[in-house]
C-alpha cells in the first residue's frame, strides 16, 4: 500500500524531465514518500479487524488532492494523514524458471534475533513482528487477541499487458515501499536497467523533515535540498545498509530472456542454472 500510494502521488509528475533538474526530482520523491507514510501509519491494519479504506486511498482523486500539498520549494514537516470519508534481519529471493513459473519472497525475524523463541528442536527462531502494533485503544492497528500486526514485508511483482514483466524486492524495514518506488521509477520513468536502477543512490525518509541521503547524490544537490527544508538525518558515510537490499529478475516482453541484478548494499548474487 506505501508503495502503491507513493507511485499514486508521483504519476501526476513527469519524474523523466524533472530528473534533469536533481533538486527538484528528489525534493518531489521525498515529500511523496512522506505523504504516503503519513497515510500508511494512519490506516494500515489487519483488514479482518479494521476497514482499510484502499480504494479511497488509491484512487487518483485522493492522489491528486496529497500530490497538490507538495510545494516544490520547501519540505513538509510531518504532514498529517490525508481524511479519508469512510465508517531488520531480513532475506528476499526471487527466481523464474524456464516455463515463467515466478516466486517472489521474503522471510524477516524482524528484530535481532527475533522473538528469542525458538520452534521446538528445529532452529528456526520465530518472528517479533507482534512489536509493531500500536497500544492506542484509537488506533487502527492496537493489539488485539488474533490480529495480524502491522509489518514491511512486501515481496512484488510487476506486470505489463498481463504478463509478469519483473519479480523484485527491497528489503530492509521501513525502506522497503521507498525501495520500490525509486527501483521502479528507475526503470519505467528514467529508462534505467536493471542492475543500474538497483545501484543508483536511494534516500531514505524517516520522519518529520528527516531524510538520510547517499553520499553518491551530489553534494550540490544534497545543499539544495537542505536549503528547501529538508534534514539530512545523518552525516556523510552513513552506511549503505541501511538503504536496503534489492534483488531482481525481469523478464524480456519479446524473448522471454531473464536479467537478474543484485544490491551491492548487502550480501546477494544474481545466478542462472
Amino acid at each position: 500500500m506505501t508503495a502503491l500510494l507513493t507511485l499514486n502521488i508521483l504519476e501526476g509528475f513527469d519524474l523523466a524531465a524533472l530528473s534533469a533538474q536533481p533538486v527538484r526530482y528528489y525534493h518531489t520523491l521525498i515529500e511523496a514518500t512522506k505523504l504516503a507514510f503519513a497515510d500508511r501509519n494512519r490506516y494500515i491494519a489487519d483488514p479482518a479487524f479494521s476497514k482499510v479504506p484502499v480504494v479511497e486511498l488509491l484512487s487518483k482523486d485522493y492522489a491528486a488532492k496529497r500530490r497538490a500539498l507538495i510545494n516544490p520549494n520547501k519540505a513538509l514537516d510531518s504532514p498529517p494523514p490525508g481524511e479519508i470519508n469512510v465508517g531488520s534481519d531480513t532475506t528476499y529471493f526471487t527466481v523464474v524458471d524456464k516455463d515463467g513459473n515466478a516466486v517472489s519472497f521474503i522471510n524477516s525475524l524482524f528484530d535481532a534475533f527475533g522473538s528469542g523463541i525458538v520452534a521446538g528442536d528445529t532452529g528456526v527462531v520465530l518472528q517479533n513482528r507482534g512489536s509493531s502494533f500500536s497500544l492506542d485503544r484509537a488506533h487502527p492497528n492496537h493489539l488485539e487477541p488474533g490480529k495480524r500486526p502491522f509489518h514491511t514485508i512486501i515481496p512484488a511483482m510487476v506486470f505489463r499487458d498481463n504478463k509478469l514483466f519483473m519479480s523484485f524486492g527491497v528489503m530492509g524495514g521501513g525502506i522497503q515501499p521507498q525501495g520500490h518506488v525509486q527501483v521502479l521509477v528507475n526503470i519505467i520513468d528514467l529508462g534505467m536497467g536493471l542492475q543500474q536502477a538497483i545501484d543508483a543512490p536511494r534516500y531514505r525518509y524517516m520522519s518529520g523533515r528527516a531524510v538520510l541521503l547517499e553520499d553518491e547524490i551530489p553534494a550540490t544537490v544534497i545543499d539544495r535540498l537542505i536549503a528547501l527544508g529538508h534534514v539530512r538525518a545523518s552525516p556523510p558515510g552513513v552506511l549503505r545498509s541501511s538503504m536496503g537490499g534489492g534483488q531482481a529478475i525481469m523478464i524480456d516482453p519479446v524473448n522471454g530472456t531473464l536479467m537478474g541484478a543484485s544490491d551491492p548494499r548487502k550480501d546477494g548474487l544474481a545466478i542462472g542454472y
